[in-house]
């Protein structure tokens, strides 16, 4: 019997209707694999705060600096008594190489030297798997969290002296973020996640990898995604800018209260 082959009008015909299906299902896809790296931000974030609550629960109430400093002072225990949440970037020997950007190995060598490591375990909880600078070779950052300023950050440590150092000077834990997601151009989240208190200036960048949103980490131990309403906050933080000023920016507005100061 003649088998019957396939014209070419009937092969076109099937490869339409699989484009079809294909740019019908990418961004369904697309959209799945934001929710599943969302899913592992905010249990990053979670396992970071318990450890950071621990942290104050076996020193008296004094919380874990929040501070990550950009030069070699970090070893200065005089300056920094509490112990850094995560150590610069720095090599074997540990000698800070983060003035140009560093190696990721460097980069996770001072995360394993955190005070942190003791409970989370794990260096991979310290990035957000959406972070896409640990792909761009030039900016292949590792740690995408920061700790905010005033949860005994550089408030404390040469910023303005805002900050607060014991977990029970904080005001309505639940509306106090700890862990921030940060972008900044220098090669590693330098410092603590900084914004004014007041006015219409931002001071550092903030990180979008989910939509349009962010997952913040809050000092009763909850974590959350959320979602950044002006275009200008977006615009900020994909370009990695410092310092914009926004008149009337409810996301920054929204910052500014969940900001801990004295």
């Amino acid at each position: 019997m003649k088998k019957r082959a396939f014209t070419l009008i009937e092969l076109l015909v099937v490869i339409a209707i699989i484009a079809i299906l294909m740019a019908i299902l990418m961004p369904s896809l697309k959209l799945a694999k934001d929710q599943a790296y969302g899913v592992i931000c905010m249990s990053n974030i979670r396992s970071l705060l318990q450890a950071w609550y621990m942290y104050q629960d076996e020193n008296d109430g004094v919380m874990v600096c929040g501070h990550c400093p950009r030069d070699a002072a970090f070893k200065d225990k005089k300056l920094y008594p509490d112990g850094l949440w995560v150590e610069p970037p720095q090599d074997v020997a540990r000698n800070y190489t983060g003035d140009s950007n560093p190696s990721l190995e460097d980069e996770i060598r001072g995360i394993e030297r955190g005070q942190l490591i003791r409970w989370t375990k794990n260096v991979g909880i310290y990035r957000c798997p959406a972070d896409r600078r640990k792909r761009d070779p030039a900016q292949s950052t590792y740690r995408t969290y920061s700790v905010a300023g005033g949860m005994n950050g550089e408030e404390n440590y040469g910023f303005t002296h805002r900050g607060i150092r014991k977990y029970t000077e904080i005001k309505g834990p639940a509306t106090k973020y700890v862990f921030v997601e940060e972008s900044e151009p220098r090669g590693w989240n330098m410092g603590s996640w900084e914004v004014n208190p007041t006015g219409d200036t931002w001071v550092d960048p903030l990180a979008i990898w989910h939509n349009k949103r962010s997952c913040l980490g809050w000092a009763d131990i909850h974590a959350e995604k959320h979602r950044w309403l002006d275009r200008r906050t977006i615009e900020m933080a994909d370009k990695q800018q410092f310092g914009q000023t926004h008149p009337n920016n409810p996301d920054l507005k929204f910052m500014q209260t969940g900001f801990m100061l004295k």
